[in-house]
């Protein structure tokens, strides 16, 4: 009889406060084989508060590819093995992808064993709307890069939530009233779930110019939520090319460019030429 492959466990841990973690994470964590751990020490704490003896293995950004391999091999094994990060859910803004998609590829079952996460809690607290949202992770560290990704954010629609370290806090700030504009409303989420939480709700423009004066600001972990830009209606000159790139998806060319043509009164041949770019881009 052939011996089952084992399973890979991505289980969420607490991201401050040590009575996040679910009880499903603690039989898991007690019985796998081993855990992929992002810092060895201190998940080997952290588990011993639990009361849960278990290997350790270490997984982090430096050595994530050399370990996927090993840890596939105990995967063929039949060990079962739990992936965890330093706090929250691993893979976001955390390594454990590389682990996770070979593991995928070898054809080993993934399971998550899901839990905290910073960016949920802090979009769940922030006031800011939650029906449509991405998650940036950490901007660039060098200024203009920065700018440049705030930049091709401006116009975005959804709420934007944003990872930040502390000493990066105030440039952050002030580069998002350059780039998105100080009327923004925002909301910057410190320390969430310990002991000094802190949730600060404002305008950007307000909350850059407090962040120089207030020290705590920039103190712990820090996400940022921001609401985002204002819909703006769409041009007469829009509504043909709009029209004619969802005709094309569903029918042939020549007939969606009659059909706008038909419906909008635009230009005939400067629409096909529009249509045939539009081809391009989605072939």
């Amino acid at each position: 009889m052939a011996k089952t492959r084992g399973k890979l466990f991505v289980v969420a841990t607490p991201i401050g406060n040590r009575k996040d973690i679910s009880a499903r994470a603690c039989e898991v964590l007690a019985a796998v084989t081993c855990v992929a751990a992002e810092d060895t020490r201190h998940t080997a704490t952290f588990l011993h508060d639990l009361g849960i003896a278990v290997p350790l293995i270490s997984l982090h950004e430096h050595n994530e590819e050399g370990r996927t391999r090993e840890l596939l091999e105990r995967l063929e094994r039949g060990d079962d093995i739990a992936l965890v990060s330093d706090a929250g859910t691993p893979l976001i803004s955390d390594p454990g992808f590389r682990l996770v998609r070979a593991a995928h590829a070898a054809g080993a079952a993934v399971c998550a064993i899901p839990g905290p996460s910073a960016v949920i809690a802090a979009l769940s607290i922030a006031g800011i709307a939650t029906d449509r949202f991405i998650f940036e992770g950490f901007l660039p560290e060098r200024a203009r890069a920065r700018l440049d990704r705030l930049a091709r954010l401006a116009n975005e629609t959804r709420t934007l939530v944003i990872y930040e370290a502390p000493h990066r806090l105030n440039e952050t700030l002030a580069d998002m009233v350059r780039q998105l504009g100080g009327a923004r409303q925002a909301a910057i989420a410190r320390e969430m779930t310990k002991m000094h939480e802190t949730l600060y709700r404002d305008s950007l423009a307000a909350l850059a110019d407090a962040a120089t004066r207030d020290a705590d600001m920039a103190r712990g972990e820090i996400v940022i939520v921001v609401a985002g830009a204002a819909e703006q209606p769409q041009s007469a000159d829009e509504t043909p090319v709009a029209l004619l790139r969802i005709l094309i998806a569903e029918l042939p060319l020549k007939q969606a460019v009659d059909l706008t043509v038909k419906a909008t009164g635009a230009q005939r041949k400067a629409l096909y030429q529009k249509a045939l770019a539009i081809k391009a881009e989605n072939s």
